[in-house]
This record gives structure tokens, sequence and C-alpha cells, in this order.
């Protein structure tokens, strides 16, 4: 995508609006076009990169990327993978189990008022949350909203009759019955 163009009408409406003040202001005018080429790219690059975030995350797992080849961007487009949607259909292989609530244990009721945000992950970590979102049979979203759910619950404080959990020898976190 080229800016030249969105830059240089930006530049020539400024000189325009300029002569309506009168040739003094014009000159102004036509003497900060050229300073200000790199902040009006640098700010049509901070637009396009928030507008390819919000896309990325309607497309998730895919995504929109934003690259520099010389002054312009280009927009590099991700799209997830077919063995992605083919995974739900089938069995999934074994993975390392990833301890996630079901869904009747995250009490978010359904008409609760959402609220868009936008989350950067490692590319790594991603990858591994997409896999757990499929193997678990439910969307990347609903996936995270879970981890969070489960990460904003109170540690709960030892029952009576409980005694703490013990594997191979070595104390883990949590109470048994």
């Amino acid at each position: 995508m080229e800016l030249h163009g969105y830059v240089d009408e930006l530049q020539r409406q400024l000189v325009s609006a300029a002569e309506a003040a009168g040739d003094e202001a014009r000159a102004v005018a036509e003497r900060l076009v050229l300073p200000l080429d790199a902040a009006t790219r640098l700010v049509l690059l901070e637009a396009l990169s928030e507008a390819a975030g919000e896309i990325s995350a309607e497309l998730a797992p895919g995504g929109v990327d934003v690259r520099l080849r010389g002054r312009d961007p280009e927009f590099v487009v991700n799209a997830p993978a077919a063995s992605t949607f083919a995974e739900r259909d089938t069995t999934p292989t074994p993975q390392p189990v990833v301890a996630m609530p079901a869904a009747s244990a995250v009490t978010v009721p359904d008409d609760a008022p959402t609220t868009r945000t936008t989350l950067r992950l490692p590319d790594q970590l991603k990858t591994q949350v997409e896999a757990a979102a499929v193997r678990d049979g439910v969307s990347l979203n609903t996936w995270l909203v879970r981890a969070v759910a489960t990460a904003l619950e109170p540690i709960h404080a030892p029952q009576p009759g409980t005694t703490p959990a013990v594997a191979d020898g070595r104390r883990v976190t949590g109470w048994a019955r």
C-alpha cells in the first residue's frame, strides 16, 4: 500500500486551507508540508497497525500484520490453517493435559456485558493456546475467558476432613478428600 498519494493529498489540503489566511500563511504552510511528511506517515502507520490489530481479533486464530517495505506498509494476512478447522471434527492426537475448568465451573452469565480487549501473545504461546482450544472443542475466545476466570477464582481454605494432595512423593498445591 503506497502512502505517497495520501500524504500528498494532506499536504495539498494544508496549503489550500492556509491560502484562506493570505499569502504569508500559505508560504508558512508550504514550508511546513515537507517536514511534516515523516510525522504524517507515522500517524498513518499507527492507525493502520491499530486497524490490523482489531481485524486480527476478529479473524482469530488467523490475523493481519502490518509490515514496512521501504517507506510503505504492506499487509500480511495469516489465515488459519485448514487443519485447525479439520481437527475439530476428528479425534485429537494425545496432548499434554492442561487443566481448564469445564464450562459449568466458570460462572459468567451468557447475557453478561462484554468488552473488547486486545491481547498480544508471543507466537509460540498463541499456537499452544489455539491447540488447547481446538482440543477442548471451544473457540479461542472462550478458552481465554475460562483461563482468566479460573485465574481469578479465590483459593479456597482447606475444608474439614481434607488433607494436602501428594503426587509421586512430592507435595503439590491443592486439597483432596
